[in-house]
């Protein structure tokens, strides 16, 4: 059995010099798939399960998936819930056998904010596993606009809340389809130097890859965050195999011929994360 805390594959990365990829899934296909490349990659890999994920699969069903996966994998496998909004749907992923909580109060004051997530670091704490917070507003393409992470206000959330890792908002973006951005070193450099936990990008489909590798390999952000990269590997793959051919309707032959891309997508993003070797 390979089923991990965030922090028992985060620290090692933070102190070794490479990322984890924090892959969001959305159903039984791509979860499959990411693990599969995460083995042929020889690392670890986070499962993340985000709203739009638990809008379409029950938690209790989401854990027992994950921890299938984990439990028949050759790496470490952890089972993280993404952007939880509330402490019971927050205890709901615990109690469900998820091995990582990311509670996310970062559209709110800032004390309010180090409270809540507090509650559910200790509560996480309590249990054996592990806390994510989230300081700073990172945004979503084509809708909400980010609000940079003040180092200040990071290093009094990285205190306060106890979490074993911290989300930032660096110009990272939800929901990217390109990558002509790029994150903000300067600041990054300035939240590195009043924090000591592990950093998390999320949005970082939109991250361009040789930044990724960089950052991976020479900052404190240890984790990122991809959804989009692969959701539209998916999406694409899924739509050449049902026009292909007008007369097919079998679901489970349609959808195998979705696995080959995404894991070869997977094992593209996997690589770049890797340290120097």
């Amino acid at each position: 059995m390979t089923l991990a805390t965030l922090s028992e594959v985060l620290q090692p990365a933070l102190k070794q010099g490479y990322a984890v990829a924090g892959l969001v899934t959305l159903g039984w296909e791509e979860m499959r798939a990411y693990v599969a490349a995460a083995e042929a990659e020889g690392v670890s890999v986070i499962l993340q399960a985000g709203p739009s994920c638990r809008a379409h699969t029950p938690l209790p069903v989401l854990g027992k998936m994950f921890r299938h996966l984990a439990e028949n994998a050759s790496v470490p496998v952890v089972a993280h819930l993404d952007h939880g909004y509330t402490f019971d749907e927050c205890k709901e992923a615990l109690d469900s056998g998820f091995t990582s909580l990311m509670y996310d109060g970062s559209r709110k004051p800032l004390a309010q904010n180090i409270d809540e997530t507090a509650r559910i670091a200790e509560m996480a704490h309590a249990a054996g596993i592990s806390c994510e917070g989230e300081i700073g507003f990172v945004g979503y393409s084509g809708g909400e606009t980010s609000a940079g992470t003040d180092p200040d206000e990071a290093a009094r959330f990285a205190r306060e809340s106890g979490v074993d890792a911290m989300a930032i908002s660096v110009g990272n973006v939800h929901l990217q389809q390109d990558k002509e951005g790029g994150l903000d070193e300067p600041r990054i450099r300035a939240i590195e130097a009043v924090t000591d936990i592990p950093l998390v990008i999320h949005g970082g489909s939109g991250v361009p890859i040789a930044q990724r590798s960089a950052l991976a390999r020479g900052s404190r952000i240890c984790k990122f965050n991809i959804g989009t990269e692969l959701r539209m590997a998916f999406g694409y793959a899924l739509r050449d195999a049902v026009t292909k051919d007008d007369a097919r309707f079998d679901r489970v032959q349609i959808l195998q011929e979705t696995h080959d891309p995404v894991f070869e997508a997977t094992r593209r993003v996997l690589r770049a994360f890797k340290g120097t070797e």
